[in-house]
């Protein structure tokens, strides 16, 4: 936890790449060199991307999750997982298929240690299966995707 503190102190200490339009940074022999971000350009998400989101507080994990008329998967997951790596993308496509009947919660256990213990989460990754705010099924550990695929259905009921 500590190491986790002093690696936000040395991040908020590091030069914003984005300046105001018009204006160049110089660099010098410390700073970082990013690519050049164009100015008034709007980016977009894929329909897979909009199915969906990260858990920003206990609030929006109210509102998002347990208050969403639709299915939720919620995948507790942490940074330094390696089978997390393996199984968020997996799942992540998993419910992009499912073309918005069900959407996905991703939960970073280390930033809503609160959440992971309210909902019991003891390894990571896991994955909860919420429906109308009640958990209807859950998985620890990795799966391949027939077995995220029989789980998703289960959910919505196909």
């Amino acid at each position: 936890m500590a190491q986790r503190l002093a690696f936000r102190q040395l991040l908020s200490l590091t030069p914003r790449m984005l300046l105001p339009h018009g204006q160049q940074m110089h660099p010098g022999p410390l700073t970082p060199r990013a690519p050049a971000v164009p100015q008034g350009r709007a980016f977009g998400t894929s329909a897979g991307c909009r199915s969906t989101f990260n858990v920003q507080d206990g609030s929006d994990f109210q509102d998002r999750v347990v208050n969403n008329p639709k299915p939720v998967i919620v995948d507790f997951h942490a940074q330094w997982c390696g089978p997390c790596k393996i199984l968020g993308p997996r799942l992540e496509k998993m419910v992009a298929k499912q073309e918005g009947k069900v959407l996905m919660a991703k939960v970073d256990i280390d930033d809503h240690t609160d959440l992971a213990i309210e909902y019991e989460v003891s390894a990571v990754p896991t994955v909860l299966a919420m429906k109308n705010g009640d958990v209807v099924d859950k998985f620890v550990g990795i799966k391949d995707e027939d077995q995220l695929e029989a789980f998703l259905k289960k959910l919505i009921g196909a």
